[in-house]
């Protein structure tokens, strides 16, 4: 009798809560569909520049899954490859095949080589090309492609988990409700809620990104000032979600069940798979994810050295996200106190 009386207790526990009966049961499906539509995409092709090559060689590469491009000069060339256009340029430099790569990422480094090889092969099978690098070098590892996607995702993560459960036991506790019985103003509690947990994720953007550059080694080509800035950025909107998300939650539970809603289809659009092989219409939902913007930056910083002029609107994106994130857990409080 006891075990079921338990038993009784906890299911009619569930059926209250139907916000776990949801994360139980509508979650998984949730996940399960993103995952289709991303696994289940569209192909990439490839995007390679051609520059005075043999016609033979050029209807051959035409043949292939990669869209060529032909363009009348090097200098053109070079000018798209910097501009993220093309994937890599095949020229012919003193009757031998050169071919220049982006770089950024080894997969469609190996991907363009493989093409281009298998294109080569009937007119020039024993000549060797010569390969340049416009970022990264020959011997860059995936580790360091996906590196700074990881760096960011785990600021974000760590300090969305963290404040959330911090801000919720402040309100749990009763220790948010005697402070907000005091004249302070709502938007001085977010405020200054936002000054002491901002130390603490200030404290660990700084030690990701030097364990990670520094103990993991992981390629650096920018500016480390600018790596720490973006990672204290990213830290800070999860920051702010966190705790405007918190305000919503019952107990540390209920935390929990933001994850797979909040967190999980952020790695999907974040950079750790390619968003070109997505449906168009999903490409989009990159555009509300502040983990996007975070990891474009991070590395652009990392693999391509860009500057504070390159990555500005994703700086600019991210100071949004906070700022909108701040000003609704003002408004938020309201639930808690009307001033």
């Amino acid at each position: 009798m006891r075990i079921r009386a338990l038993a009784i207790r906890i299911i009619r526990q569930f059926v209250r809560d139907k916000r776990t009966l949801a994360l139980l049961f509508l979650a998984p499906l949730l996940v399960l569909t993103l995952m289709h539509f991303v696994f289940d995409g569209q192909a990439v092709k490839l995007d390679i520049g051609t520059v005075s090559i043999p016609l033979q060689l050029a209807e051959r590469l035409k043949n292939t899954e990669a869209n060529v491009t032909s363009y009348a000069d090097a200098v053109q060339a070079k000018q798209a490859l910097e501009q993220g256009d093309l994937d890599a340029v095949l020229s012919i430099d003193g009757g031998k095949p050169a071919i220049a790569l982006e770089g950024s990422d080894p997969s469609i480094n190996r991907a363009v080589m493989l093409v281009l090889q298998r294109a080569m092969q009937a007119d020039m099978p024993a000549v060797q090309p010569t390969v340049t690098y416009l970022h990264g070098k020959e011997s860059m590892s995936s580790f360091d492609s996906f590196g700074p996607v990881l760096i960011g995702f785990f600021s974000f993560f760590f300090v969305f988990l963290l404040a959330g459960v911090a801000f919720l036991r402040e309100r749990t506790t009763g220790t948010l409700e005697r402070l907000l019985a005091t004249p302070i103003r709502r938007y001085e509690v977010v405020l200054g809620y936002l000054a002491g947990f901002g130390l603490f994720t200030l404290l660990q953007a700084a030690l990701i990104a030097w364990y990670s550059i520094g103990v993991l080694g992981l390629y650096m080509e920018g500016s480390i000032w600018l790596v720490l800035l973006m990672n204290l950025l990213l830290t800070l909107t999860a920051l702010t979600l966190g705790t405007l998300l918190s305000s919503y939650a019952g107990s540390e539970f209920q935390i929990i069940q933001f994850i797979p809603i909040v967190i999980v289809p952020q790695v999907f659009f974040s950079g750790l798979f390619n968003l070109e092989a997505m449906q168009p219409w999903l490409q989009k939902l990159s555009y509300v994810m502040p983990l996007y913007y975070g990891a474009d930056a991070m590395r652009g910083i990392m693999i391509r050295g860009e500057g504070f002029a390159d990555i500005q609107l994703d700086i600019y994106i991210l100071l949004g996200f906070s700022v909108a994130f701040a000003l609704l857990n003002v408004i938020a409080l309201k639930k808690q106190r009307a001033i």
